[in-house]
């Protein structure tokens, strides 16, 4: 009889083994890549959308590479002090890898970089949580947009909906959403059947780096920030 591999016990030195080596991997692809390419550039990103990030990376994997997820692990591949860095002043890019933020390693030119994700921007539902960036308000009166089958799922959503003559109808004015104020997921199902796209898919350039030099783009940060 086959053994059952519910019951199969998992070591959990295993798995911190495993972890580790994970991690190392990633540490040792790092290094390799800054060894390789001419620039290195930190972003920030808004709304990750992972469907458009991988087109984006496709797009530039013959002349670049980027790596995402642990900020920390990324600042011990480049290093995180003058004494430590494994290139001239890459001790500055550590520094601002905080938040939701990644490495761009590039051969490209520095115009075409700046231009490419400057114009990078992808207009998509919000999520539950997100931030609304404006009131919508829906007008007591019949819904056009919405077939007879929908009222139930309205109702659920909290909308003071009633079929009348099998048109979906508001009894009353309802608002969705108040502008600066998380979405609750009812808020956002209801954006979705509305067709109203909140959430803005956008990279952001922080800093480059370069053998010649080290330059800082967003607004707000200085030398100071970085020694």
């Amino acid at each position: 009889m086959p053994k059952s591999k519910r019951n199969k016990i998992v070591s959990l030195s295993k798995t911190k083994k495993k972890g580790k080596e994970h991690k190392e991997s990633i540490v040792n692809s790092i290094r390799e890549a800054a060894e390789s390419y001419n620039s290195i550039y930190v972003f920030s990103f808004e709304n990750m959308r992972n469907l458009k990030f991988k087109e984006f990376r496709e797009q530039l994997k013959s002349t670049s590479r980027f790596f995402l997820g642990s900020n920390k692990v990324m600042q011990v591949a480049l290093g995180r002090s003058a004494s430590d860095e494994i290139r001239p002043g890459l001790y500055k890019v550590s520094k601002l890898l905080r938040g939701d933020a990644g490495l761009f390693l590039t051969n490209m030119p520095r115009e075409e970089v700046e231009s490419l994700f400057n114009k990078f921007e992808e207009n998509d539902f919000a999520r539950t949580g997100s931030i609304a960036a404006e009131k919508v308000e829906l007008l007591e009166g019949p819904l056009d947009q919405f077939t007879h089958e929908m009222e139930p799922f309205l109702r659920k959503q909290g909308m003071p909906v009633r079929l009348n003559k099998g048109v979906v109808e508001l009894v009353s004015d309802f608002v969705v959403c108040e502008e600066g104020k998380p979405l609750s997921p009812e808020s956002a199902r209801i954006l979705r059947l509305l067709g109203i796209k909140m959430a803005t898919f956008r990279l952001n350039l922080i800093c480059r780096w370069s053998p010649e030099n080290f330059e800082l783009y967003k607004e707000g940060l200085d030398e100071s920030d970085v020694e």
